[in-house]
């Protein structure tokens, strides 16, 4: 009998290890969309996009695990046109949406700040009892370096090599690149708080034209990676942790992101 696991017990588990009462975010974090009780296969993914969803469907997943899910602060709540063919494609298929934001982004191990730095080769500075230091809203920002010594044009090439995606910069493409702040996603307004950490180089997701300003004016520099690119491998390492621990195959589906 292939391996197995019900809705409840993986709810639980999901929100005892990613702990979403920690954070004040912008949509709600856990379950979702109740679909079956029972779990046999799960697709992760960035977003619950109607693609998502179809390929979902064609693996006969039983739960979609997402960063990004729905519901989000001020939108229209009314459900229709896209959110209804979505949601009518879920429910048709009891379909389970996990969805977990910024938990997500801020978890020490399978978070998308800790594993871009995995991907990335950055060493994270460390406290004295072992956590990464890390600042900004809900400590979200990480601290660091690289894992050698790189000027910001060095650092974008090891960028587009390793996610896929040319980042933008901003700032000096010769300077060294000597304290390293990070933090994956829409995450641009942080600049700030990075700085005031001590950073001199800032990578996120998106930008914004405030913080090409405040990147000029401080001398710093800021690379721009992709709001998907950069938040791509914490979802895939819950995955792997939920299938770990319950047996239960979770596969990863990409559905490709130019922002």
């Amino acid at each position: 009998m292939s391996a197995h696991v019900s809705r409840q017990v993986l709810a639980d588990w999901l929100n005892d290890v990613l702990q979403p009462e920690r954070f004040r975010d912008y949509c709600p974090n856990g379950l979702q969309v109740q679909g079956r009780d029972e779990i046999r296969r799960i697709v992760t993914g960035v977003t619950a996009s109607q693609a998502l969803i179809e390929a979902a469907v064609a693996q006969d997943a039983d739960a979609i695990l997402v960063h990004h899910g729905w519901f989000w602060k001020n939108e229209d709540p009314c459900i229709r046109g896209t959110k209804h063919r979505r949601l009518t494609a879920l429910m048709a298929r009891e379909l389970n949406l996990f969805a977990y934001h910024l938990p997500l982004d801020a978890h020490l191990e399978w978070g998308n700040n800790a594993q871009l730095a995995r991907v990335m080769d950055w060493v994270p500075d460390r406290r004295a009892d072992g956590a990464p230091r890390r600042c900004g809203p809900d400590d979200l920002v990480w601290l660091g370096a690289p894992a050698r010594d790189l000027t910001v044009g060095a650092l974008a090439a090891d960028v587009a090599r390793r996610l896929g995606r040319e980042p933008l910069v901003i700032g000096d493409p010769a300077r060294p690149v000597r304290r390293l702040a990070w933090c994956t996603g829409a995450a641009q307004g942080m600049l700030d708080a990075a700085l005031a950490a001590g950073a001199d180089c800032y990578v996120s997701g998106e930008i914004s034209e405030p913080t090409v300003h405040l990147a000029r004016e401080t001398g710093a520099a800021y690379l721009s990676a992709g709001h998907h690119a950069t938040e791509r491998y914490g979802v895939q390492a819950l995955g792997a942790a939920v299938e770990a621990r319950f047996g239960v195959p979770c596969t990863f589906v990409d559905i490709d992101n130019p922002v």
